[in-house]
């Protein structure tokens, strides 16, 4: 089977790594990909938001699988443009239309579900401008902090916690002014949820599902959880303390709930749900929902699946997932994201990349590129170490031995990857 996969990040190459690996794959192309992805598939010059130039390529060249990476095309409608086009009649697709992905294309959407379909969530109110009032009397009967979030797609920047009430009234009127252009025209407001986020990941064919278990990301760019906010700076898998019990919770409370609800609302999913959570007191909530894997959490959940990858996403498509026989390995996986300085904010590009010896560890390439022989810095995140271990620690010591042997101009990481939870125990 030939495939086409969208996207250029750690993710994706993740995803090819995965799909390799499979007997049932033929020729895998990734548009547009990146330094990683162009060793072990064939890259291909369109953007994910192309959508003629995907589906002329898709016709060109007889591709009978399509799987999305990252959210853009997915909230854009990919999945609607391919199916209404009469040359890909039977053709798989990775990931839910339109509809389906309003769970992370629209904040205030998802918060609507969760409440129709009783799944638990932070309380909220969703503000525009008209009721700017409304809002910031609705933030006087919140204790601080105050959580704002940007309704629509704000490439991760569109999340504000806010200590102060002054600060948090201001931030709200910057917000629905542009702040973060059409996306913060509408602002959802949150009461905060206080304890340890965690993140679920599952796969659905619209009836059954598969949990691809748990993993911890590391979202600030300093040690000890401190500075700006990033696409994330390292991730951990499974997460030690979603034991037996608090997986029985999010299944029943949460995964199975959401997949019956979009069901019950008509909305025909196939593909990745990713459940951003919080553990508070052994309960989970729910923060937010992603339509797709996270990253660089793809690079620690990926590489513990046992499964054929194509083969599950074949009955992803095809509505057979119930009849897969699913496994995952118990081992623990991390991964270290190398960065460029300056990251998240302004940073150089077009720096040398020098891998040694990484025996041990799976590299993962996210901002790179080749320029002939050279593989080139692309990208504020620029590679993801990840490595198996019986524990934590063991993991850790790998990718961090390799992280070393990798050498770029201005290379930054974070040396405190998993600490917190080996403390828990």
């Amino acid at each position: 089977m030939d495939v086409l996969l969208l996207g250029n990040g750690g993710r994706e190459h993740a995803l090819a790594w995965k799909m390799l690996q499979s007997k049932e794959l033929g020729k895998l192309y990734v548009a547009p990909g990146n330094a990683g992805t162009a060793r072990i598939a064939e890259n291909v010059n369109i953007g994910v938001t192309d959508f003629p130039a995907i589906a002329d390529f898709i016709a060109e060249k007889g591709i009978e699988m399509v799987v999305v990476g990252p959210e853009d095309p997915l909230v854009g409608g990919i999945r609607d443009f391919l199916e209404t086009d009469k040359r890909f009649a039977g053709i798989k697709i990775i990931g839910p239309g339109k509809a389906g992905a309003l769970l992370e294309g629209s904040k205030d959407f998802a918060k609507e579900f969760m409440f129709r379909h009783k799944i638990p969530t932070a309380a909220y109110r969703t503000v525009t401008s008209d009721d700017i009032e409304g809002g910031k009397a609705f933030l006087r009967t919140l204790k601080p902090p105050y959580v704002l979030k940007a309704d629509g797609l704000a490439a991760g920047k569109g999340v504000l916690i806010l200590h102060e009430l002054a600060e948090a009234e201001r931030e709200l009127e910057s917000m629905l002014d542009g702040k973060f252009g059409q996306a913060s025209k509408r602002v959802v407001i949150e009461e905060f949820l206080s304890g340890i986020e965690i993140s679920v990941f599952a796969i659905t064919d619209g009836k059954s599902y598969k949990v691809l278990g748990s993993a911890k990301d590391y979202k600030r760019v300093g040690e000890g959880d401190t500075g700006l906010n990033t696409g994330g700076m390292g991730a951990v898998s499974p997460v030690p303390f979603a034991d037996s019990a608090f997986n029985r919770k999010v299944e029943e409370k949460i995964i199975r709930p959401t997949i019956e609800g979009l069901r019950k609302e008509g909305i025909d999913y196939k593909g990745f749900i990713f459940f951003g959570l919080m553990n508070s007191g052994g309960e989970p909530w729910v923060i937010e929902y992603n339509v797709r894997m996270g990253d660089p959490e793809t690079e620690v959940v990926l590489p513990r699946l046992k499964t054929d990858l194509i083969h599950l996403f074949e009955a992803t498509a095809t509505g057979k997932l119930a009849d897969v026989v699913f496994e995952m390995d118990s081992r623990f996986c991390t991964t270290v994201m190398l960065v460029s300085k300056g990251y998240p904010e302004s940073y150089e590009k077009g720096k040398d990349i020098s891998i040694g010896n990484t025996e041990g560890s799976i590299v993962f390439h996210a901002g790179t590129k080749c320029v002939g022989e050279e593989v080139l810095t692309n990208g504020g995140r620029v590679m993801a170490v990840s490595s198996f271990g019986s524990t934590i620690q063991e993991a850790l010591q790998r990718s961090y031995a390799n992280v070393e042997n990798i050498s770029f101009e201005g290379k930054c990481f974070r040396r405190d990857i998993g600490q917190d939870l080996m403390k828990l125990g």
